[in-house]
């Protein structure tokens, strides 16, 4: 179990230091380059969080005496995250100040937030289609038994 925790940790790596090399160069950029270089950052910053939340099932997994070790390097990840979220923040707001500039990443985020809530409902009506189908099924067997009970 460790080793993926270990595995994920390199990729935690790498892609914090691309993310931090782009935050950095975003302010420099301008039109459509910058635009492209905001929206890569933040699917990065995505993919991140779902790295995170990788690590944090491995280290539910991990053996307790082993555990806390973990859960403290994740806790400090987290905050390395946060960290970089506000610089991001921070860069694409001193962007927007720019005349010009398009708020085209929160455009993105809100887009990612209504995808987000479709595919919740979408997954709750196939729940619900299925428990129909088993109640209706049930609904069958009964009425078939008690007719045979009654004959």
């Amino acid at each position: 179990m460790s080793s993926d925790f270990e595995a994920y940790e390199q990729d935690f790596g790498t892609l914090t230091a691309e993310i931090t090399n782009k935050i950095g160069r975003i302010p420099k950029l301008a039109g459509e380059e910058k635009t492209q270089l905001v929206l890569n950052v933040d699917k990065q910053l995505e993919e991140v969080r779902e790295l995170l939340e990788q690590m944090d099932l491995e280290v539910r997994e991990i053996p307790i005496q082993s555990r806390a070790m973990y859960n403290s390097r994740l806790k400090s990840y987290k905050q390395e995250i946060e960290k970089l979220e506000k610089d991001f923040i921070t860069s694409d707001e001193a962007c927007a100040e720019k005349p010009g500039y398009l708020h085209v990443v929160h455009v993105h985020r809100e887009e990612q937030v209504q995808h987000s809530r479709l595919s919740a409902v979408t997954s709750a009506c196939a729940t619900l289609f299925t428990f129909l189908d088993i109640l209706a099924d049930s609904e069958e067997l009964l009425s078939g038994e008690e007719l045979s009970a009654v004959i």
